[in-house]
């Protein structure tokens, strides 16, 4: 029989702080997201990811040669080593970016000389070397598999100009480098989130970086995680008008579907980085002629928390999936390409957290994380079961 003591509840680890951190905090009832004392209002606003990345590293903003040697250590390490970029030409075209991506960083510890030396200088060198390089990584697979030769990085643009850059061969405009610079700010940090927690959970074997960056990775690719913001664009896709939302979301009602980038585990309002990313979206499709995606957004975001509300469903709104996946659209980013865009933001926020997991001395951190678990399997009596030679046992149906 089954274990009968059920009194736990699985929550997920909701609520339960595993470790102390300076690096972000979420303050969900309030919506609010800030990055080592800054709001993340503030820091869409004025800072560019490299300013962000360098916050994340070292714990304060860069001043401006400090900034300009910052950027200069990105660009030169962009480049991979070939015989990583022969091993993309090997992979079928068809394959999960996520899991390329994922693969790749586990193959770049082979590229670094000391890739398991645990010294802070060490794994903060590691982590600047893959801020630098995942994105020219994701760019050439998707080259390489759309039958076109990679291109190399370009020294003269930043990196969210690089990355496009890299991607389409083409030097995009300033006003779309600086709202996809703003999208990586967005995504780069969120607390204890799945794939951060992942990262440290790691990291606490003492397992070097490039491990804790790979889980993460595979932590993000899941469609209650990063792999959400596809979800959102094949929804508005699905959709298609403004005119077929209302039969949408009865649908998704009655069947006991989702409306996908709608509700959060942390945020009871409205996530801020969705409401910085809702007009973006608009400044994009004024460049581009088209409001269609746009329209759609906003309109179905309006009608479902109507519905939700009206259904008693408080709590549930627009979270940072929701627009961010129509944004990488119209900035003619693939679909399967958007959760490695949140991989290329959120990698600075990984490495603060390895190094703080690691290295950190403002709070006590756990030697290894070692959850228990309240056993709820199969009981054979007051002690454990007795073993039967297979000889003996008798075949059961299942």
């Amino acid at each position: 029989m089954t274990g009968e003591n059920q009194s736990f509840k699985d929550t997920g680890l909701r609520g339960v702080k595993v470790a102390s951190t300076r690096i972000s905090n979420v303050i969900g009832d309030e919506g609010k997201l800030i990055y080592r004392g800054y709001l993340i209002n503030d820091l869409a606003k004025n800072a560019t990811f490299e300013e962000v990345c360098y916050l994340m590293l070292h714990e304060r903003l860069p001043g401006v040669r400090e900034l300009e040697d910052f950027s200069s250590e990105l660009k030169r390490r962009r480049g991979v080593e070939d015989e990583m970029i022969d091993a993309l030409k090997t992979r079928p075209a068809g394959s999960n970016p996520m899991d390329i991506l994922q693969g790749s960083i586990a193959f770049l510890a082979n590229h670094h000389p000391h890739p398991a030396l645990m010294t802070r200088e060490n794994e903060l060198d590691i982590g600047i070397s893959l801020i630098a390089k995942m994105p020219t990584l994701m760019a050439a697979f998707d080259r390489i598999r759309n039958g076109r030769d990679p291109v190399s990085p370009n020294s003269d643009l930043g990196h969210a100009a690089n990355f496009l850059y890299m991607l389409t061969g083409e030097v995009p405009k300033r006003e779309i480098e600086r709202i996809f610079d703003i999208c990586l700010v967005l995504h780069a940090e969120h607390s204890f989130n799945a794939s951060t927690f992942t990262a440290r959970q790691i990291s606490s074997t003492r397992a070097h970086m490039f491990a804790s960056i790979s889980g993460a990775v595979g932590s993000l690719s899941g469609d209650l995680h990063g792999g959400a913001n596809e979800r959102v664009m094949e929804m508005l896709m699905e959709i298609g008008s403004v005119d077929a939302i209302d039969d949408y979301i009865r649908k998704q009602f009655e069947s006991g579907g989702k409306i996908m980038g709608m509700g959060h585990s942390v945020y009871k309002t409205k996530d801020p980085r969705a409401r910085i990313l809702e007009p973006m979206v608009k400044d994009v499709s004024e460049l581009n002629g088209d409001k269609k995606w746009y329209e759609i957004a906003t309109t179905l975001e309006k009608k479902a928390l109507a519905a939700f509300t009206e259904k008693g469903k408080t709590g549930i709104h627009a979270n940072v999936d929701f627009y961010s996946g129509a944004l990488y659209y119209q900035l003619n980013i693939p679909i399967d390409l958007f959760t490695p865009v949140f991989a290329i933001s959120r990698i600075s926020g990984w490495i603060a957290h390895v190094i703080e997991e690691q290295f950190a001395e403002a709070a006590p951190k756990p030697m290894l994380y070692r959850p228990s678990a309240d056993y709820v399997g199969e009981y054979c009596g007051p002690d454990e079961c007795k073993f039967v030679p297979v000889e003996e046992r008798q075949a059961t149906s299942t």
